[in-house]
């Protein structure tokens, strides 16, 4: 068995891990490049294997950085079938007829306001393209195995990052390898702990806060602290917000602030499809989270939906107090930097980051401290107050992340560090070496590995 490492290197975006066995081949996870442009790049550039070459893939969880290449995959000839959970085939369904319309949305925004270097600007793909891509999804429930291709078994375990969020297994002839996924939090306010993992041969895991800890402050405190003092100034706060997951949580806390009168009955928008579409999407799938109906009900409650893009733009000329959740997190696309062209300019506004901002987007920008930043061609000026809330994170810091690998049940093979910025990843690998014993590397983009014969990149 070989592992060619074609993204998740050196990011935190691009997962993608490609298996090769008996002349068959398996993609674990198919995910979009996202942050500088060299990268964004990369989704562009054609795999260096056929895409139709590929048998099947095997999906962590639905998050666009795992999922959100499909589309493009099956664009360019994959004709496999993708292997998921049912809840990250409930999500995918939301997520990437979502990302469709987007990338079509600035395309032709592109090339009305002929801001684009391409003519015509065109999608990464289409909504047609998504439409194929999600009858090849199959359900897989945790615990089961499948055969993505014969002779080679995926199973999945609970990785807690998100509903639906797995550990995948793979076993072929003898030979154990484990994914990570993106590990979620023991005290995340919905999702339950990560199960234990399963002994393996082999360990990929992700990295993304392994050289750092969350800080001990509570994340319902630390929001209320930042809005109070934007909506006495009778600011706008907007926040760009990653539409499945942190969305439904930061509602959960403000509907709990709210309730416990420690915030001003201020409208609050919640201005994302794909957003409202998932919150509901929780209430309908308890079982795979910590919320009772009654939190569920809240969390629906708590804002005013926002379905239209006239809507969207008729918030702008809102005067606030009001506290505006609109898609993306990292401030890449969407609804969001419409509203930072509106409402970045004014000091008596607060855009309020509310998780990782990867290196090369707008979110990295604006949390560095950036007095503009580019949007539509144009350098538009940062006058409002930015924060970033640090204790809001759906990912294992590096004690969680180390204390998560302690749990498997013999020591493995090698360990590969991935899906991380590069310090992150180097101070994981020497945690897991230092603390540990184990052997761990950082591999490169496109390295190679053959297993069990070598266990180092080449």
């Amino acid at each position: 068995m070989r592992i060619t490492f074609l993204g998740g290197t050196g990011t935190v975006t691009g997962s993608k891990y490609l298996l090769e066995a008996d002349g068959r081949r398996v993609l674990v996870d198919c995910g979009l490049f996202q942050g500088y442009k060299q990268l964004r790049l990369r989704n562009w550039a054609a795999l260096p294997v056929a895409a139709s070459s590929i048998d099947a893939v095997v999906l962590s969880h639905a998050h666009l950085d795992h999922s959100g290449y499909l589309p493009r995959l099956g664009a360019q000839g994959f004709r496999g079938a993708v292997y998921a959970s049912a809840a990250t085939l409930e999500l995918c369904r939301i997520l990437l007829p979502d990302s469709a319309h987007l990338q079509e949305e600035d395309a032709k925004f592109a090339n009305q306001r002929g801001f684009s270097k391409h003519s015509p600007a065109l999608p990464l793909y289409t909504l047609a393209d998504v439409q194929r891509c999600l009858q090849s999804f199959r359900a897989v429930e945790f615990g089961a195995a499948v055969e993505p291709i014969p002779g080679l078994r995926a199973s999945f375990s609970a990785a807690s990052h998100l509903l639906g969020a797995a550990s995948v297994l793979i076993e072929h002839a003898g030979t154990r390898v484990l994914f990570s996924g993106d590990l979620g939090r023991d005290d995340d306010v919905i999702m339950p702990p990560p199960a234990a993992p399963p002994a393996c041969d082999y360990l990929v895991i992700e990295s993304t806060y392994g050289d750092r800890l969350h800080p001990a402050v509570e994340g319902e405190e630390e929001l209320r602290s930042a809005l109070q003092a934007v909506m006495a100034r009778g600011g706008v706060a907007l926040v760009p917000t990653f539409s499945v997951g942190r969305a439904q949580e930061l509602l959960v806390f403000l509907s709990r602030l709210q309730r416990a009168g420690a915030l001003a009955q201020v409208p609050i928008y919640l201005d994302s499809p794909m957003a409202i579409e998932a919150t509901g999407l929780y209430g309908r799938l308890r079982s795979e989270h910590r919320l009772t109906a009654e939190q569920c009900e809240d969390m629906q409650r708590i804002a005013q939906y926002v379905t239209t893009s006239q809507q969207s733009r008729e918030l702008d000329e809102r005067p606030g107090p009001m506290i505006i959740l609109a898609a993306s997190g990292m401030a890449t696309g969407g609804r969001v930097i419409h509203h930072l062209k509106r409402f970045a300019g004014d000091a008596r506004n607060l855009v309020l980051l509310s998780g990782f901002q990867a290196a090369g987007t707008r979110g990295a920008s604006l949390a560095s401290g950036a007095d503009r930043v580019r949007i539509h061609g144009q350098d538009v000026a940062v006058r409002a107050q930015v924060l970033q809330l640090r204790s809001l994170s759906a990912h294992a810091d590096a004690n969680q992340l180390l204390a998560w690998a302690q749990r498997l049940p013999t020591s493995p093979r090698r360990v590969y560090v991935t899906h991380g910025e590069p310090g992150a990843s180097e101070a994981l690998r020497l945690r897991l070496e230092h603390e540990l014993q184990w052997r761990a590397c950082v591999p490169d983009y496109r390295d190679m590995v053959d297993l069990p014969r070598e266990d180092m990149p080449h």
